[in-house]
């Protein structure tokens, strides 16, 4: 056998005995997502990169596993219950994904008795968000209260400063306070993740970041509002009211009891959005 061939095969092995993804051993070993797909599609990489990649492996199977991740989630409405009850079921498959288990350990909501959908009995509760932002009970604080200002600013704000690394999906927050909030995070060091808050979140921002190479973008438009592109699709495919689309968007959850932050838009003239022809004019404008 090859060099070559002893080493796809030894990678191969590594992967299958870790239950990976090609993708998570790309960065985690190799540093590259693409390597083991350019490594099946017959790339032959040098004989230090191969070096190099076998030390990895070794490395890693000597080092201990990492801690699972503590997630602390302030607010469990629609996406908040969602987030926590796919971590809780969904765990297994996500830690061989990312290569460390994700644990939700405390909530931050309004209300202990709201019943929710799902288990939380186990789970530190704060009636607080600043003071969960705070623990030294979590390593990740994940924000979906909404709003642009109140406890969802202030419970940010308070855990980058001390350099917890922040997740949130409050579109009002960033808009903003976005500038704010990223150089707080830059000065302390923490991350901000805020992939949750654009286009539904689908992951556009991680495909402008690092797939598309030297492609330079000069202007993104659409309707990056999940519930929005939700109403206005039914709007103009079924032809029914405004007021009956957030009626079902609510019922699915893909808008908030209080939607305000996500149509506030729409409403401005809501008797005016009642057909597909609504769709026509908003198209219209926004050229």
């Amino acid at each position: 056998m090859s060099d070559i061939a002893s080493f796809r095969q030894t990678v191969e092995s590594f992967i299958a005995a870790r239950g990976w993804t090609p993708t998570r051993f790309g960065r985690t070993v190799a540093g590259d997502p693409l390597f083991v797909f350019d490594l099946r599609e017959g790339r032959e990489p040098r004989s230090d990169t191969r070096a190099r990649i076998l030390k990895a492996m070794q490395d890693f199977g000597d080092g201990e596993a990492l801690p699972p991740l503590r997630v602390g989630v302030a607010g469990t409405g629609n996406v908040g219950a969602t987030l926590v009850r796919i971590l809780q079921k969904d765990g297994a498959e996500l830690t061989r994904k990312l290569g460390r288990q994700l644990v939700v350990t405390a909530v931050a909501a309004c209300s202990r008795s709201h019943d929710r959908g799902i288990d939380i009995s186990g789970l530190d509760w704060f009636d607080d968000p600043v003071a969960l932002a705070k623990s030294d009970g979590i390593d990740l604080f994940v924000e979906l209260i909404g709003g642009e200002d109140g406890p969802a600013f202030a419970a940010v704000k308070a855990a980058l400063e001390i350099g917890r690394p922040v997740v949130t999906a409050n579109k009002a927050l960033l808009a903003k306070h976005g500038v704010l909030l990223a150089k707080l995070a830059e000065e302390s060091g923490a991350q901000l993740g805020f992939e949750a808050a654009v286009a539904g979140g689908i992951p556009v921002i991680k495909t402008l970041r690092e797939g598309l190479g030297s492609a330079r973008i000069a202007k993104v438009f659409g309707i990056m509002n999940g519930t929005c592109n939700y109403i206005l699709t039914r709007m103009g495919n079924e032809d029914i009211s405004f007021a009956d689309c957030l009626k079902d968007a609510q019922a699915l959850g893909y808008a908030e009891a209080d939607p305000t932050f996500d149509v506030r838009r729409l409403r401005y003239r809501p008797q005016a959005l009642h057909s597909r022809h609504a769709l026509l004019r908003l198209r219209n404008r926004a050229r």
